[in-house]
Parts: C-alpha cells; sequence; structure tokens
C-alpha cells in the first residue's frame, strides 16, 4: 500500500525549469509519467551574431526559435536520457556588403521543421526542489537550404544587375554547402528547476 502511494505521488510530480545554451533562452515544464520517466515541453529562442565566408563574405544573424517535446528516461538516479523532437523555426539571415551597387542578402533555413533529437543530460524538471539541470545531445535539423537575392543600386546597368542575380544563384550551393555541418546541431543547455 505504501509503495503505491509512493508511486502515484511520483507519477504526478512536476516542475519548471529555466535555461540558457546553444537552442537560446528557454524554460520547460515537465511531469512526472512514471518513477523513472517525465514528459517535458519548453520553447527558447534568441539571436546570435554570425559571420561566414564562401569565396564572399556574409554577415548573418541566427535567429532561434525552438519548441521540444521529450521524454527524460532516468534509470540513473539523476543522469539520464533524453529523446524526442523540437519544433523549429530557425533561420540564418545573411547579407554582403555592397559591391559596384550590388549586394546579396537571404536567408538559410533548415529541411526538418521537426528535428528528432537524441541525448543525455543530468537532473530532472519533474524533481522536487530547487535543482540543476543540463543537456547534452543534437538535433538533427536536416540539409541548410538557401534562399538568396540581388539586390541592385538605382546607378546599376541592367547588364551588371543580370551578372548580380546570376551570382547570388550560383552562391546558393555554396553557402548550404558552407553550412552543411548545421543539419546536425549540437544542444547544449543549463538551468535550474523549481519541483514541486
Amino acid at each position: 500500500m505504501g509503495l503505491a502511494l509512493a508511486a502515484a505521488s511520483s507519477a504526478q510530480a512536476g516542475g519548471v525549469g529555466a535555461r540558457i545554451g546553444t537552442t537560446g533562452l528557454g524554460a520547460d515544464v515537465a511531469w512526472s509519467l512514471a518513477p523513472t520517466v517525465a514528459a517535458r515541453v519548453g520553447y527558447s529562442g534568441g539571436k546570435v551574431d554570425h559571420d561566414v565566408s564562401t569565396d564572399i563574405t556574409y554577415h548573418g544573424k541566427l535567429n532561434l526559435s525552438n519548441l521540444n517535446a521529450m521524454l527524460d528516461f532516468s534509470p540513473l538516479g539523476p543522469f539520464r536520457i533524453t529523446g524526442g523532437f523540437i519544433f523549429n523555426d530557425n533561420k540564418f539571415d545573411v547579407h554582403t556588403d555592397q559591391v559596384n551597387g550590388s549586394s546579396i542578402s537571404g536567408t538559410v533555413k533548415p529541411s526538418n521543421s521537426a528535428a528528432p533529437y537524441l541525448g543525455i543530460g543530468y537532473g530532472n524538471v519533474a524533481g522536487a526542489g530547487v535543482n540543476f539541470y543540463a543537456d547534452l545531445g543534437v538535433m538533427y535539423q536536416g540539409s541548410p537550404k538557401a534562399t538568396l537575392t540581388a539586390n541592385c543600386g538605382a546607378g546599376v546597368s541592367a547588364s551588371q544587375c543580370s551578372a548580380a542575380q546570376s551570382q547570388a544563384a550560383s552562391q546558393q550551393a555554396q553557402l548550404e554547402d558552407k553550412l552543411k555541418n548545421a543539419k546536425y546541431y549540437p544542444v547544449l543547455n543549463i538551468g535550474v528547476t523549481i519541483g514541486f
């Protein structure tokens, strides 16, 4: 009888957490499904400036927007295995400096808006009291897809603008290749939880 009550109490445990890391600044809500299994949902976002170069240099801003749905399996106390999906609207906005009155701008997005996630972690958001928690894993966003446009100034001739547009089209593949490793996006988050 006592064990059954303890299990029922554990199954109803919950908590909230605040975290920061490679997916941005965010928060989680979690609740226990079984003594070693908890469900967790959360959101994180933010902006990071980052330049990248092919044969030309792009000034970029990474805009992060991630909604996660996870299951935490904790067979060894605070150490756990976590799996689930991160529903993302991440994008990398880029632009070049103006050269001869023209520039290139555009956006790079991952091909998977629902990215599978697998990782390990320490601490449980659904644990009682105030605790530390951390996640280390990878989400598979899929191959990056670039959309670039040539921006032609008022003094640019039709032939120069056409050449800039051709360059923008050829740069799409180069930029995708440069960012190809981003399909495996590293997730490292640390935070603090309050459980009840």
